[in-house]
């Protein structure tokens, strides 16, 4: 439950990292269950309806491939902050395939460049062409449901003579493109998040992000209602006891997490932005400060009148 070590610590001048690019990702994607929290291969399907029954999502996996995991997502975020950069630069004709090399790619989204690298995002790749998604979110009018795979391709490029990869191109799929191009669509994220190590920690901040926000005062859910809005396929004693130790190591970029209840009574998990939790406790503070000197005040001109008094009265004896 910690953040891993960032593996590429020294700035490249010829490489642009994702330091140099606005973090971002879709908010649609951020609030629901669409990736698997774990990295052994995930083949149970995640299946998610909303409280109100409006939103729902479906996500299956090809058995030879498993489902596409919440890391594999990073390639999804490097696509959305790269064009959001192309659109604040006035470009009109913003590209649904993007082309780039593997070694800018794995710097870009925090990763090493070694040869497991490699085989990693291919693999990740395969898994993101592959993942079958079926969901009522921004489903065309005419029908009830979109459905779709994150990548509608993809390709790299070998070296004939080392063998090694260098040139790439992944074609995003429409539902995804449409969705990074919409206004108001993408929601800046941190640069750490990508040094989060664990699936369930990458998708509470996302979570966080989207419904906690800047919000005074914080979020709060249900702990049963994260659970399924992460997707995570543990068990409910599993589940809590991972969430307890997230909220105990307080890894989170941008936001603290706390136990808490609803009205009713139910285990919920309050989620803060720091600067603003820790606005609040200063708050609370200079208001606890200033309340204890008024009241210190107060008996002060209590004793003052009630000397006056007795001066008076001993005065009118004489």
């Amino acid at each position: 439950m910690t953040k891993r070590r960032d593996p590429n610590p020294a700035f490249d001048f010829f490489i642009p990292l994702m330091n140099d690019l606005s973090l971002k990702d879709q908010r649609e994607v951020m609030e629901r269950p669409f990736f698997s929290l774990q990295k052994r291969k995930r083949l149970k399907p995640i299946e998610y309806r909303s409280p109100d029954g409006e939103a729902w999502v479906k996500v299956e996996a090809m058995p030879a491939y498993g489902m596409a995991t919440i890391w594999d997502a990073d390639i999804l975020i490097w696509a959305a902050s790269v064009l959001n950069r192309m659109k604040e630069q006035g470009v009109n004709d913003l590209p649904r395939t993007l082309t780039t090399t593997t070694y800018d790619l794995l710097r870009g989204i925090r990763r090493g460049t070694g040869g497991r690298a490699y085989q990693e995002l291919q693999a990740a790749l395969q898994r993101l062409e592959t993942t079958s998604i079926r969901t009522s979110v921004r489903a065309p009018k005419r029908r009830t449901e979109a459905q779709f795979g994150w990548l509608d391709g993809w390709s790299l490029e070998v070296d004939p003579e080392t063998d090694q990869p260098r040139g790439m191109t992944i074609t995003l799929s429409n539902w995804v493109y449409e969705g990074i191009v919409s206004e108001k669509s993408l929601l800046t994220m941190h640069q750490d998040y990508f040094l989060l190590t664990g699936g369930l920690e990458r998708a509470l901040y996302r979570i966080a992000r989207k419904h906690a926000g800047q919000q005074r005062g914080g979020w709060t859910c249900r702990v049963e209602l994260l659970r399924e809005k992460t997707g995570s396929d543990s068990q409910v004693k599993e589940f809590n006891r991972m969430l307890r130790k997230i909220i105990e190591a307080d890894q989170l970029p941008d936001y603290s997490l706390s136990m808490t209840q609803t009205v009713d009574g139910a285990p919920a998990v309050l989620f803060r932005l720091r600067g603003e939790a820790e606005a609040a406790e200063l708050r609370a503070k200079l208001e606890a400060d200033q309340a204890r000197q008024e009241r210190l005040d107060a008996d002060r001109r209590r004793t003052g009148e009630v000397d006056n008094l007795m001066d008076r009265l001993a005065r009118g004896r004489r």
